[in-house]
């Protein structure tokens, strides 16, 4: 039991308390232990975000070429954290997310409507070749929208080390393990 208990804690940074409650409810079954602990951080991790983050790091990544170059902005509650190497990993994969997805903003709400309305003449044309009726071109429109805000959002991009889960899944399994609230302030991206 104790073996378990150390795997499980390494794997997730759960409390030895938490996994051992996990563990009971899972009536000893690993897998269904880390589920219960991570579905428990998710929840956690949404009750932290609306705490204030002051405190963080500026994380930079240069692609091998050169030719494309990027700072982010990551921020959390407390220095402690701030200075911690799993929180810094953390900026430097944001910032390699960044590099090689190229988003235009942090969350899909963020997307500018100049970049969708560029796009939405492109599929106004296509609805109208296809001669699609009003009604059903409107949704088809909204859900392109929405994918392209999803697709073009640094949040809600998969993760590209963890195709599995989008960038603000991983960062919510980091708040969850820190016990912080971490969130991207802002980001600059430079390509020649």
């Amino acid at each position: 039991m104790l073996e378990l208990i150390k795997k499980i804690r390494s794997a997730t940074g759960a409390g030895i308390i938490d996994i051992k409650k996990a563990l009971e409810e899972a009536n000893g079954n690993e897998k269904d232990a880390v589920d219960i602990l991570r579905r428990r951080g998710l929840e956690k991790a949404g009750k932290k975000g609306s705490r204030e983050a002051k405190e963080g790091v500026i994380a930079s990544y240069v692609h091998t070429d050169g030719k494309v170059a990027v700072l982010v902005k990551v921020l959390c509650e407390t220095d402690f954290v701030a200075r911690n190497d799993e929180f810094k990993e953390l900026a430097n994969d944001l910032a390699m997310q960044i590099a090689a997805m190229s988003p235009k903003s942090i969350s899909p709400e963020d997307v500018s409507q100049l970049f969708i309305d560029e796009h939405k003449k492109d599929w106004m044309k296509e609805a109208e070749d296809e001669k699609k009726p009003e009604d059903i071109t409107k949704k088809i429109i909204k859900g392109k929208e929405q994918k392209l805000r999803n697709e073009s959002a640094l949040l809600t991009q998969d993760f590209i080390k963890d195709q599995d889960n989008t960038v603000e899944e991983m960062i919510k399994s980091k708040i969850a393990k820190m016990g912080e609230n971490i969130k991207v302030e802002e980001f600059v991206r430079l390509e020649l």
